[in-house]
């Protein structure tokens, strides 16, 4: 296979993750047609962050460059694309807001 086919039949794309801590974007080759969630299972993020275990990464809200996903599962990677795997929400924002305002952390 000459390299003009690889690069026909596969792309470039980015997963990523973070915690409060720590970070880690994996850098994968997959091939074309390949959804976010194939990509997000691809990049084997349990082995990195296994207190989250596989089926936080399976179910988790994803995104492209900040942008939600609405169906992860449909939605085709295209060449550079980052997805990004959302952690829920640790405080309710309103309520963090109203805790700054009455001069709490």
């Amino acid at each position: 296979m000459a390299a003009s086919d690889i690069e026909q039949t596969h792309i470039n794309v980015e997963v990523a993750f973070a915690e409060p801590h720590r970070q880690h974007i994996v850098a994968l080759t997959v091939p074309s047609g390949t959804s976010a969630r194939d990509a997000v299972a691809m990049a084997d993020l349990p082995t990195l962050f296994p207190e989250r275990g596989t089926d936080f990464f399976s179910h988790a809200p994803l995104g492209i460059y900040g942008q939600a996903l609405r169906e992860p599962a449909r939605h085709t990677l295209v060449e550079g694309d980052r997805v990004e795997v959302y952690r829920p929400l640790e405080v309710d924002p309103k309520q963090a807001r109203l805790a700054r305002a009455r001069g709490g952390d």
